[in-house]
């Protein structure tokens, strides 16, 4: 699998599990909307009180490499979490 062992298949549909740098909710409001917005996921969610800040995309419709781009454009760190 091309995949990091963090992010997996479901059903033909992805879930990316991320480390960011996203650290408040301001932050992850923001992204959480970027993300809704520029992308068909059922579901993002940022983590702010774990040490890796992770951010879940579920049902991801495009590969990890597009999504910790478009992160990153945002302005954040961003890398799959291993």
């Amino acid at each position: 699998m091309l995949y990091a062992i963090a992010n997996y298949y479901k059903m033909d549909t992805m879930i990316g599990i991320f480390k960011t740098n996203i650290a408040t909710p301001e932050e992850r409001q923001l992204m959480i909307r970027a993300i809704h917005a520029h992308f068909d996921v059922s579901s993002a969610y940022v983590d702010i009180e774990d040490c890796d800040r992770v951010l879940r995309v579920a049902d991801m419709k495009v590969d990890e490499y597009t999504m910790m781009d478009f992160v990153r454009q945002q302005g954040f760190l961003c890398e799959v979490l291993e």
